[in-house]
């Protein structure tokens, strides 16, 4: 019997309780069942052969409740693991603790990333379950000098590889140098001292097995604990060599000389040597992997010039508190964000952005960390520190999108997880069949070495993450942040975008141009609009607020103040009833707008959005805003096009507003008028024509568009609510960088596909020929040292590949 309580919400009396309790009674395999309405606290004794912890969560929602989960998600270092079968291993372990909703490694990275019901799972149970599988759990805070720790490790590498090549050499030119006709001193020629030829052999092996201790501490543990991974493929294969060496050394001293010419010991000596070699390779190509992020860590200063008592300090930036405010010269680094107090300057915000031309900023911009003061000196209020600023927010971004997976990588891990236990299978029956074929121990053991050491499932795990930590570095490198392995798989299969107009395609400031008024003066239209507006924070109404603010009219106080989403506002100023808003706005209350409908119509054909006022209930005529289309939007939108991309717009604009814009920019599907909360169901319209589709939007009422469509983009100028909901953010408000995150996309993936390609490739050929079906044609046998180069090489030529992509423009 298994005893659990869960959290349960939503209940407000007792009968709620009895209710909840009742109805998991029912269920077959629950014993007893308990509410107690004051914790909100279910309490269930239930049989787990009969029924899951999942089935009595669904049994609370059936019955009108939800039950409370405290989810949080976590990021671990994890040391030990030497392959993919390693990274599958802590997967699995970590995925059985009851809690932990979802659980993934980034091999390339080293890093466990989990989701657990924090009210379940501790970091102790995470710990404990992965000490006992064999590995180490970091926590974040434990990770200071991952950086340092990283060429630590290389260099380890680069040195265990030269000690063992000092041995590996000699040890080589004393087994195989008679063959190729180099001369042995008589105390170690084979045919005169066939034991000190052997014992030498011996005692070069040694050292190189000391050196690779690893190898057999890990392979072998992880062997009995039924969890074979890479270093016990290697770990029983230069083993058995060395055990073969053994015996044909207890042969020579029976007198049977003939075993001076059968022994592997340079076989296992190379093999380690080699490995060693293809370790360090891929160390150094890992840390390659990871650059964006350092290279993002290090552009913050590590200092800051702060103003206290009127003295200028300089502090550490850990030291840096919000509302310090900060000094900052010509030339010098903003160490944290902030708001201009004092003075103006031109900003290079280009580590950020990618956008190469500064940004002036005066009295009142925002400005942020990292980012470079070029011209002026400044003084600044800081508004966030530490984890809150605009890079550690991004470094986290990136961090998380590397420690996720694509859909793709799932497939290579299934792969990865049955491929050791497979191979150990293949090298014993290929054994076992060579023997009964009648060849002779030495050739059956050589076949076995080789199947054990050319299989590499290295590759296989290596072939996605390092693409896309590669992929999403670079992305964060020109400005596009995408937030994870899904995203950046699903992008590359977009065929349709659907892009929001106000502040997306256009600048999003817009501008009064006509005033139409009738029986009534223009500035008193204005006065009233700009008043209406105030409480507003509509785009249009900000523009007619400062259209008044520009003529210096006078606002009146408003008394009354509702609005109407998607079609306007209400208001009463001074008695007055004032109906401020779209032609749906006056249909809705009868207002007859026949009057000014002609030049309604003119203006929505010129681009420009008509906002009509009724004033107690009698149109007083029309407030044309027009809103600048930006820069690049017809570049990009071409762009699209000739990538076969279908382009829509959505807008709440009246529809001839809409179609001037989507004209002018080259876009040929409009949906025009559509209401904020509509703007999901549209998306989801496309959708169920089986298209794939993008959503680029910056607005709060782009939320639900951007969590609805099957990649949404923020604009990085938007709202943290649409930069919090979207799949990819883009740091400038440039509609080119939707260009360029296809592109990466598609490069990234076709990356991806070229390594599986290699991986599995090299294996399906690699693992026959180890096994000596040539041979069975008359063909060559595989040298297990080789086969050794083969592996090592193997994983190196995928991690090689994936840092092609840094090469992406």
């Amino acid at each position: 019997m298994n005893q659990n309580s869960f959290k349960i919400e939503g209940m407000t009396c007792s009968a709620c309780a009895n209710r909840v309790e009742r109805a998991v009674k029912k269920l077959d395999g629950v014993e007893e069942s308990n509410v107690n309405f004051a914790t909100e606290t279910l309490s269930v004794k239930f049989d787990e052969t009969k029924v899951d912890v999942a089935k009595i969560e669904e049994t609370v929602v059936k019955a009108g409740y939800f039950v409370r989960k405290d989810m949080r998600d976590y990021t671990f270092k994890v040391e030990g693991m030497t392959c993919s079968a390693c990274a599958n291993r802590v997967e699995r372990v970590t995925k059985k603790i009851d809690g932990v909703e979802s659980a993934n490694v980034n091999f390339a990275t080293e890093k466990l990333t989990v989701r657990i019901d924090a009210e379940k799972v501790r970091y102790s149970d995470i710990k404990a379950v992965i000490d006992k599988a064999g590995y180490k759990l970091i926590k974040e805070e434990e990770q200071v000098n991952e950086g340092s720790k990283k060429k630590d490790e290389s260099k380890l590498l680069l040195n265990r590889f030269i000690f063992s090549l000092i041995f590996t050499v000699p040890l080589l030119i004393i087994s195989m140098g008679h063959m190729v006709g180099m001369p042995l001193p008589s105390i170690i020629d084979p045919m005169k001292s066939p034991l000190n030829f052997a014992l030498v052999q011996l005692a070069l092996t040694i050292p190189v097995m000391v050196a690779g201790y690893k190898f057999y501490k890990i392979g072998y543990k992880n062997l009995f604990k039924l969890s074979p991974n890479m270093d016990s493929l290697i770990a029983i294969g230069t083993s058995a060599a060395v055990a073969y060496g053994f015996f044909a050394i207890y042969k020579i001293l029976n007198g049977e000389t003939h075993y001076a010419m059968h022994l592997y010991f340079e076989s296992a000596v190379v093999i380690l040597t080699l490995i060693t070699l293809g370790k360090y390779l891929e160390a150094v190509s890992k840390g390659k992997t990871s650059e964006a992020i350092k290279k993002l860590m290090g552009l913050a200063p590590k200092t800051a010039t702060i103003i206290k008592d009127g003295k200028e300090l300089s502090i550490p930036i850990d030291e840096v508190i919000v509302g310090d405010v900060i000094l900052v010269k010509p030339g010098e680094k903003l160490p944290v964000d902030g708001e201009i107090i004092e003075g103006s300057t031109s900003i290079d915000e280009s580590m950020l952005t990618g956008e190469s031309i500064p940004v002036e900023k005066n009295i009142g911009n925002t400005v942020i960390g990292a980012s470079i003061n070029k011209s002026g000196f400044i003084k600044y209020k800081a508004t966030k520190v530490g984890k809150d600023t605009a890079l550690a927010q991004i470094v986290k971004l990136v961090e998380e999108a590397q420690g996720t997976k694509a859909p793709i990588a799932k497939m290579a891990d299934i792969i990865a997880a049955y491929f050791v236990p497979t191979v150990i299978g293949l090298a014993i029956i290929a054994t076992i069949g060579w023997l009964i074929a009648g060849e002779t121990t030495v050739f059956a053991l050589s076949i076995f070495i080789s199947v054990l050491v050319i299989a590499c499932p290295c590759a296989l795990g290596l072939a996605t993450p390092t693409a896309i930590m590669v992929g999403t570095g670079k992305g964060a490198e020109n400005g596009v942040l995408i937030k994870g392995g899904e995203a950046l798989e699903t992008t590359y299969k977009i065929d349709t975008i659907v892009f929001d107009k106000t502040g997306t395609i256009t600048e999003g400031k817009p501008k009064v141009t006509d005033i139409i008024c009738q029986g009534i003066k223009e500035e008193e239209v204005l006065a009233l609009a700009a008043s209406a507006e105030k409480g507003s924070e509509h785009p249009l109404g900000e523009a007619i607020v400062k259209e008044a603010e520009h003529k210096n009219l006078e606002l009146k106080k408003i008394e009354d103040f509702k609005a109407v989403p998607g079609h306007g506002i209400e208001v009463t100023i001074e008695g007055k009833d004032i109906l401020l808003g779209n032609k749906k706005l006056m249909i809705e209350n009868n207002i007859d707008i026949e009057s000014l409908h002609a030049e309604s119509d003119k203006l929505a054909a010129e681009g420009k959005t008509p906002m009509y006022i009724a004033i107690n209930n009698k149109l007083s005529g029309i407030i044309a805003v027009a809103d600048t289309v930006k820069e690049n939007s017809k570049a990009a939108i071409e762009e699209l096009k000739k990538m076969n991309v279908k382009v829509a717009m959505i807008t709440g604009d009246n529809k001839k507003t809409a179609e001037a814009i989507a004209k002018l920019v080259g876009i040929d599907m409009v949906l025009a008028e559509v209401l904020p909360e509509d703007k999901a169901n549209e998306v989801k319209k496309l959708q169920e024509k089986n298209r794939k589709v993008a959503m680029v939007g910056d607005g709060i009422n782009d939320a639900p568009a951007l969590v609805q469509a099957d990649v949404g983009i923020a604009i990085g100028s938007g709202t943290d609510v649409a930069i919090e909901s979207a799949d990819i953010v883009l740091m400038k408000s440039d509609l080119k960088d939707v260009v360029t995150a296809i592109r990466l996309s598609k490069a990234t993936i076709k990356n991806i596909k070229e390594n599986l390609f290699w991986a599995f490739g090299y294996n399906v050929l690699g693992i026959p020929v180890a096994m000596g079906v040539l041979h069975i044609f008359g063909g060559p046998l595989l040298n297990p040292m080789i086969a050794a180069a083969a592996m090592s090489f193997s994983s190196v030529s995928v991690l090689l590949n994936a840092l092609r992509l840094k090469r992406f423009r």
